[in-house]
């Protein structure tokens, strides 16, 4: 019983939430980005270099010793997949760099000076009734 509490403690913990929350929002941006990088990026970079669809670009490799089928190595789609994670690489970057940014200004402002304690409020009047 004590291990299923102490797991139970475990993910109820405030950061497994959030990064439960950060996993599934970065599976769904990596789709967004995955369709911006094939629909909109792609097509133009293509119709540039002469109407070439990267995702079909391959290279078949035959065996001449035997009839077994050929091999198809697909460089295409793993151009574009580099493409996704250049993209998504830097996004986050751009987001750390903003969070550090707020963080940084945050840090700058002064704080309040902290709130003296019952005791040295006391004291303080006491010591000013002394003084009269």
């Amino acid at each position: 019983m004590k291990l299923l509490d102490e797991f139970k403690a475990f993910a109820m913990k405030g950061n497994v939430l959030d990064m439960a929350v950060g996993i599934i929002i970065g599976a769904s941006f990596g789709t967004i980005v995955t369709s911006l990088v094939n629909d909109v990026i792609m097509p133009p970079i293509g119709a540039l270099i002469g109407g070439i669809d990267f995702s079909s670009l391959s290279v078949k490799i035959t065996s001449p010793l035997n009839s077994v089928k050929p091999v198809e190595i697909l460089y295409g789609k793993f151009i574009n997949t580099v493409i996704n994670f250049l993209i998504v690489a830097f996004s986050i970057f751009m987001m750390v760099k903003g969070m550090n940014r707020l963080k940084k200004k945050e840090e700058e402002k002064p704080s309040a000076p902290p709130k003296q304690s019952d005791e040295v409020l006391l004291l303080t009047q006491i010591r000013d009734l002394l003084k009269k």
